[in-house]
């Protein structure tokens, strides 16, 4: 060790020898892994398509069903089966899933997993269009949940072709999988649900016995069109598969099929050193136990918005709804999509550039507080156009102020709760910069997963029966559903603030 004598002549300032400039420059940018996030963002794609396609005709086809006499309880019975992009029986089987598909991908990999699990979404998606009963329904939702539990696997495959240089611009680019979705979701469901009325090419028997089968079917083909190329371009990306994978690599170029030792001790340390840490010691993190319950938060009212959203706009005029038909619902929610993909192109880049992530996180959940109270605005604008026209509910016209009004107002909701819908983007880099270990990635994205998946179980079931009941017992004239979900959202914004208060 080198020591320093000082006296009174020596100089308090010492002259620091010149710093290299190219020590200064900031690190350079990992040119993003365009294939690979190109094909798990399109496999990802696929999901949102087959869920998102029920949304515009799952109340009519309940009626078709004669699930119940009462259009009022329509909206207990579409809880039991749909949700936003996933219902309360798809995701209390995924719940079961998600767990074991994690656990499972450490073991034999991420690509085998993820293939597997969206070739059974394809199969139940195509099923869930020849029901004739709610049972028969319920079943081929279960066999989607229990397809459906490799989210979290996908998020650690963009995590595990990245880095961190890198990695901010792959998680809003990932993320646009689920807007796009749900632009060709519902356009998918509210253009070909009862193709043989809607269609005279398209009238044949068969169609007219299953109406609903259509959508479902070409959804389904769609997905397997996607297992089908993931099958022959996406390759593995868990790290221990990766390093076997190096290891053979080398043992086939040299001719014994040794390795040297060096190399031996090299992957020893990699595949042994820093094993991930369990749930317990995550959840012990501050800013993870924040962030994971707060995901559970998001996941709980933004499938309740779209809930709710669709029970309202399926509702009669003089009910309190809009009394829109399977095609404008489906044209709504496209829209939604849409604005979605705009904003994870042009503004979530310029929102991680300028604000702090957790802030810009908190500040997404503040939309739902006024996204309610404004949802049932549009009633009296509606109503008023109705009443203009006459109270014959037969006509179930409105006019053309009205008609304006209310898109103007669906207009403003679109553009808040997509901006809520960030949220997500946003969480998944929060998790990524926040995670204690870095082989803990994985078991992170699945704890945020399940909570999720816990929150979409129940979420349609609580928001569709509070409105339900607001609807049968004339609670505060039909819109007592509007204070108890901003109550709830107001919980949603107090959980989001833990997240800005650990990760300070």
């Amino acid at each position: 060790m080198k020591t320093t004598i000082t006296d009174e002549t020596t100089p308090l300032l010492v002259a620091q020898a010149a710093e290299d400039p190219a020590s200064s420059k900031p690190k350079p940018i990992t040119p993003l892994p365009k294939l690979q996030l190109g094909l798990v963002t399109c496999i990802r794609l696929v999901e949102p398509i087959a869920y998102t396609q029920i949304f515009p005709y799952i109340n009519e086809f309940l009626n078709g069903l004669h699930v119940t006499d009462d259009p009022r309880r329509i909206g207990f019975y579409s809880g039991l089966v749909m949700n936003d992009a996933q219902e309360s029986t798809y995701a209390i089987f995924q719940l079961f899933s998600i767990y074991h598909f994690a656990k499972l991908s450490d073991r034999i990999g991420r690509r085998p997993i993820i293939l597997c699990g969206v070739t059974g979404v394809a199969l139940s998606t195509f099923l869930f269009g020849l029901s004739t009963s709610l049972p028969m329904m319920l079943v081929f939702r279960a066999l989607a949940g229990l397809s459906s539990g490799n989210a979290a696997i996908m998020q650690s495959v963009v995590s595990e072709v990245t880095d961190a240089s890198n990695f901010g611009r792959a998680a809003p680019l990932f993320g646009l999988s689920w807007p796009l979705g749900s632009i060709l979701g519902p356009l998918l469901g509210g253009a070909l649900s009862t193709p043989a009325d809607k269609y005279a090419w398209l009238d044949f028997e068969f169609l007219r016995r299953y109406p609903y089968f259509l959508p479902g079917g070409v959804s389904s083909v769609v997905t397997l069109i996607a297992v089908i190329t993931g099958y022959f371009f996406l390759r593995e990306t868990l790290p221990s598969k990766v390093r076997a994978a190096k290891l053979k690599e080398r043992a086939a170029k040299d001719r014994s099929g040794s390795v040297t030792p060096v190399d031996v001790a090299e992957v020893t340390y990699d595949a042994e050193s820093d094993k991930p840490l369990g749930m317990r010691a995550l959840l012990a993190n501050p800013a993870m136990r924040a962030l994971v319950t707060s995901n559970a938060g998001l996941s709980f009212l933004c499938t309740g918005y779209e809930v709710v959203f669709v029970l309202y706009a399926y509702t009669a005029v003089p009910l309190g709804g809009l009394g829109f038909p399977a095609r404008q619902i489906g044209y709504a929610l496209s829209v939604s999509g849409l604005v979605s993909v705009a904003g994870q192109l042009v503004l979530m880049p310029w929102l991680l550039r300028t604000f702090d992530a957790a802030r810009m996180y908190n500040l997404c959940f503040w939309m739902f507080p006024f996204l309610f109270p404004l949802m049932s605005a549009l009633n009296l604008i509606a109503r008023a156009g109705y009443d203009e026209v006459g109270r014959c509910q037969a006509s179930g016209t409105l006019s053309a102020p009205a008609v304006a009004g209310v898109w103007a107002g669906i207009v403003v909701m679109l553009l808040m709760s997509r901006f809520a819908v960030l949220a997500f983007a946003l969480s998944m880099i929060l998790i990524k910069q926040h995670c204690p270990s870095e082989n803990s990635v994985g078991m992170a994205y699945g704890l945020a997963s399940f909570a999720q998946c816990l929150a979409r179980a129940l979420s349609p079931t609580i928001m569709s029966s509070i409105y339900a009941l607001a609807q049968e017992y004339n609670i505060l004239h039909g819109f007592g559903w509007v204070p108890a979900m901003v109550l709830i959202s107001l919980g949603g914004v107090l959980q989001s603030a833990s997240v800005v208060r650990a990760t300070r």
